[in-house]
């Protein structure tokens, strides 16, 4: 039994569900499960406080395979996640299992991990399934250790969060990623277990005291900037325009190659930008992310035709040159079209 996937986003599985890892004192916890269903490769934790699941889709090749499961102990992390980062980001890792371990193997080198075949794990499917039954109370008031919210740092830039009463899990979500943190009562540490929300808003009595904003009682928080970019939105945005282009295309008068060969351009450079992107993000997420959001910034200040020049003369071209050979392009396109009118 076998899987692949490359070395940057293994060890982003492992950073994503370290944090959870529980203590030494309950073996079953003291590590990462690697876990892989017909779909996916799992990496889950928890210290039964928090669990966190983390996942990366399998090759259409690998998938449908029998489920299997071992937890890698947390002593071998730390050299796993070492070796791991010591690959090139693309680099392929093939796991493997067999009696009493588990294997990493790249085309460069090999690590053995001894694991105990069968060794119990809680069912964190089942866990996390039994959360989302809950019915949102009215008054949601849960009391939550603030060190645990931490834990949550590595999952992902922005995550969402579930909460359906004052006693039940919270329940995160992020990309690829699910987990759940129980509230502080749970650990018999809850100072807050029987207070309301109106109790607790009581003790704050001087909100109402705003003399100079009493006519702007729905007044909300500063706006965030909502124009930053996401890779979501950019890979909709480029499909969208290789689709459009390729359809402006095929509807552009036949008698117009210049049009024509523009959408066609437009859809080439989209089409490549869309692949280069989907290649970042699975050689290193959080690179991508960032280049999206630096894009879209130089996008909205509108200057990066005056960068692209100065890139160009440091990196020893000649776009002076550059344009005169496409001044002198559409031109010959013009006489092309004039003659044959």
């Amino acid at each position: 039994m076998s899987v692949t996937i490359n070395a940057h986003q293994l060890g982003r599985l492992i950073d994503k569900v370290r944090g959870h890892i529980g203590n030494e004192y309950i073996e079953v916890l003291h590590g990462i499960r690697l876990d892989v269903d017909t779909t996916h490769l799992h990496a889950v934790a928890s210290d039964q406080y928090t669990v966190a699941a983390a996942r990366y889709r399998l090759n259409a090749d690998q998938q449908g395979q029998a489920p299997w499961a071992r937890t890698i102990p947390a002593d071998w992390l730390k050299p796993l996640r070492e070796w791991t980062g010591a690959h090139a980001g693309a680099d392929t890792v093939t796991i493997t299992t067999a009696a009493g371990r588990v294997d990493f193997a790249t085309t460069h080198t090999e690590f053995r991990v001894p694991v105990t075949d069968d060794q119990d794990f809680p069912n964190w499917r089942t866990l996390l399934r039994s959360i989302t039954l809950h019915v949102p109370d009215k008054f949601i008031f849960p009391a939550v250790d603030s060190r645990l919210l931490a834990r949550w740092a590595d999952t992902s830039d922005i995550i969402r969060v579930h909460v359906t009463s004052d006693l039940k899990a919270l329940m995160v979500f992020g990309e690829d990623f699910i987990g759940a943190q129980m509230p502080m009562r749970y650990a018999g540490i809850g100072p807050c277990e029987d207070e309301t929300f109106e109790k607790a808003l009581a003790l704050w009595p001087t909100l109402d005291q705003d003399e100079e904003n009493t006519s702007t009682p729905d007044a909300e928080m500063p706006a965030a900037d909502d124009e930053m970019g996401t890779i979501p939105e950019m890979v909709e945005a480029l499909l969208q325009q290789t689709l459009r282009s390729t359809t402006d295309s095929l509807g552009a008068p036949s008698t117009d190659p210049g049009a024509i060969a523009s959408f066609a351009l437009a859809g080439v450079n989209s089409w490549s930008a869309y692949r280069f992107l989907n290649a970042l993000h699975q050689a290193d997420p959080r690179l991508a992310a960032q280049t999206v959001a630096d894009l879209a910034e130089e996008l909205e200040a509108g200057d990066f035709s005056e960068s692209a020049w100065d890139i160009a003369i440091k990196a020893g071209h000649d776009p002076v040159a550059w344009r005169d050979d496409y001044e002198a392009h559409l031109k010959k396109l013009a006489a092309e079209a004039a003659q044959a009118a």
